[in-house]
């Protein structure tokens, strides 16, 4: 029992030494200096908002976007067939110029997406969900990221607006680790793999050569993204490009969405399999597999490592170096997470640590999900619209205009 348990957590071992290898060049990614910005006040920029029933948050999506001020400002509304008041919250902004409103039959984000881009006009586009609040400098940080030429979509950083408790107290923790840190290490290394749908800036040319977003996946950001690596582009991260947005805030919700991304990995890996077993030509080749692994197959030897461990600890065989193992994981992830908090800058949130041990259910929870997805895409079960349901809670400071009465 004891040498099953130590072979199946070698793995999570391995993992853990690569993922402690990062946080240098997390470090080191935050101290570039920034170049002189390829784009200016004078780029016109078209902001994409795909919407299904999202007549709660809609409106202060609208607002914030539109108080920052952008010169050449671009933002179009997608309703993809929805049976709310989206439209009837959308209505009263189009009287602005800078506002289009366009409503099409369901078909899924990825369809809503694409039509956004067929009537965009700007050189830079930027997809956002509808719960998504820009700041005054959202715009300008997210232009910053294009480095220099060959950079053809950058990453913004995500910051949740309803911690309401300890489920979004730790989940406001692990964006910090698992976007603010580590996504500066990998786009440091020309690994990123994915651009948030949620806060993410593109060239449109970029976009248009690749064919636009694919409407059959349910990570259909992710697979956008491995293209903009395939065709020769660099991808960047712009940490301090914030976009306020919502985070699950109940179990059942969080197991939704995670289920859903697990499957777009899933997906994007089964359509682009002959790239993952192919000569390496970019630096993202190489971390593609390392991804795959730590996001779907470690989760499954989690699962069965604590099965094991069950049964052992029933019988009285568990062995004492299990419990070393998860008190010093334990404390990786308070020493991850504090640094994480440090490079973003987010002193506040500092308050949030006592809902860290809540880690490792989590863990186990979205290894959980992970099998489950796996089950789900073996099965065949289809793809559809499945985002996670807006609450329009906001428990932290929000940019002044999101918040303003409509006066329109």
């Amino acid at each position: 029992m004891t040498t099953l348990l130590l072979i199946l957590a070698v793995p999570t071992l391995i993992l853990t030494a690569v993922t402690w290898m990062m946080y240098p060049a997390a470090i080191l990614g935050e101290m570039r200096q920034r170049p002189r910005p390829l784009y200016g006040t004078h780029t016109k920029v078209s902001i994409i908002i795909p919407a299904y029933n999202e007549e709660v948050v809609l409106g202060a999506c609208l607002r914030s976007i539109l108080a920052t001020g952008w010169r050449r400002l671009e933002v179009i509304v997608v309703d993809d067939g929805s049976t709310d008041a989206t439209a009837a919250v959308a209505a009263p902004f189009t009287s602005d110029p800078r506002v289009t409103f366009l409503s099409k039959t369901n078909g899924g984000k990825g369809s809503a997406l694409n039509l956004g881009i067929a009537h965009a006009t700007g050189e830079i586009l930027i997809f956002v969900d509808a719960d998504g609040l820009f700041t005054s400098t959202t715009i300008p940080e997210l232009l910053a990221g294009f480095r220099h030429p060959g950079v053809g979509a950058v990453c913004g950083n995500d910051q949740p607006v309803n911690i309401t408790g300890p489920l979004t107290a730790l989940l406001a923790l692990m964006t910090h680790v698992g976007t603010g840190m580590t996504r500066r290490a990998l786009a440091l290394l020309g690994m990123l793999p994915i651009v948030a749908g949620n806060s993410g800036a593109f060239r449109a040319d970029a976009v248009r050569r690749v064919g636009g977003f694919r409407e059959d996946t349910l990570g259909e950001d992710l697979e956008l993204t491995w293209r903009i690596h395939f065709a020769g582009w660099d991808v960047e991260f712009a940490p301090h490009a914030l976009v306020l947005a919502e985070v699950p805030a109940t179990l059942p919700a969080l197991w939704k969405q995670r289920v859903r991304w697990q499957r777009g990995l899933i997906q994007t890996a089964r359509i682009h399999r002959s790239r993952l077993t192919s000569p390496w030509r970019r630096p993202i080749d190489a971390y593609l597999p390392i991804n795959l692994f730590s996001l779907l197959v470690a989760p499954v030897l989690q699962v069965v490592t604590l099965a094991v461990w069950a049964v052992a600890a029933l019988s009285g065989a568990a062995p004492h170096w299990m419990n070393v193992l998860v008190g010093a994981g334990l404390v990786v992830a308070l020493a991850v997470t504090v640094l994480s908090l440090i490079l973003d800058r987010a002193w506040r949130d500092l308050r949030l640590l006592p809902a860290l041990p809540l880690w490792l259910p989590f863990s186990w929870m979205m290894s959980a999900a992970t099998v489950r997805a796996i089950w789900l895409e073996i099965r065949g079960k289809a793809s559809e619209w499945n985002k996670l349901e807006r609450t329009g809670v906001h428990t932290v400071p929000l940019p002044p205009a999101a918040v303003e009465r409509e006066t329109m």
